[in-house]
């Protein structure tokens, strides 16, 4: 049902926990599933130098957030913009149609905290 690589994320989620000091946090959720996702972030000279997220919901939901923060370690906040659902799910081997729903709490998320960083 799961790709191997969304049941690796789940098993083993990259970035778990919170950031005391974060420059920013944001949470955000599904109104119709209830998943929902903290994320915490501290940013240096334009680039993501830590996140860290926390996910109340499903396997996949999980394992979007994990995939989304090791992704955005290092890079410049303006690269992280143009991150799509699509593009989760493609690096994820994808989701299930009825899971799809975690690629977009993921990218939510995203676009929240970028609002938060004034970017």
């Amino acid at each position: 049902m799961y790709s191997e690589k969304v049941l690796d994320h789940y098993r083993h989620p990259r970035n778990l926990g919170e950031i005391a000091d974060a420059t920013a946090a944001v949470e955000t959720t599904n109104p119709v599933c209830g998943d929902l996702l903290k994320l915490w972030a501290v940013e240096r000279e334009v680039r993501i130098a830590y996140v860290k997220f926390k996910v109340t919901g499903c396997i996949p939901a999980v394992a979007c957030a994990s995939w989304l923060t090791e992704m955005m370690i290092g890079k410049l906040v303006a690269e992280l913009r143009g991150v799509t659902t699509t593009q989760i799910e493609a690096a994820l081997d994808g989701l299930p149609s009825a899971s799809r729903h975690a690629s977009v709490l993921a990218a939510d998320g995203l676009k929240q905290l970028l609002q938060a960083l004034g970017k």
